[in-house]
């Protein structure tokens, strides 16, 4: 059941993260990103700032898929 909670709320995170840094994304690809950023951004709040629930996993999430988002652009293959 968690794996599901983590698809919908990287999902959510990736389409928020993908609007803020104004990158179009196909649907794989922004639930892909907020997954990752989810764990990224969701383990790296928790441990940093030591706060629990769901709000600061979602917080972590958009944030983490927002660096993941930066650093493809910074430092992935130039178009």
């Amino acid at each position: 059941m968690q794996v599901i909670w983590l698809i919908i709320i990287g999902a959510a995170a990736g389409f928020i993260a993908t609007r803020l840094m104004k990158i179009e994304a196909d649907l794989i690809t922004t639930i892909a990103i907020g997954v990752l950023g989810a764990l990224v951004g969701g383990l790296v709040l928790r441990i940093l700032l030591a706060v629990t629930g769901w709000a600061a996993g979602f917080i972590g999430a958009i944030l983490g898929a927002m660096l993941l988002i930066w650093l493809w652009q910074t430092y992935g293959p130039k178009r």
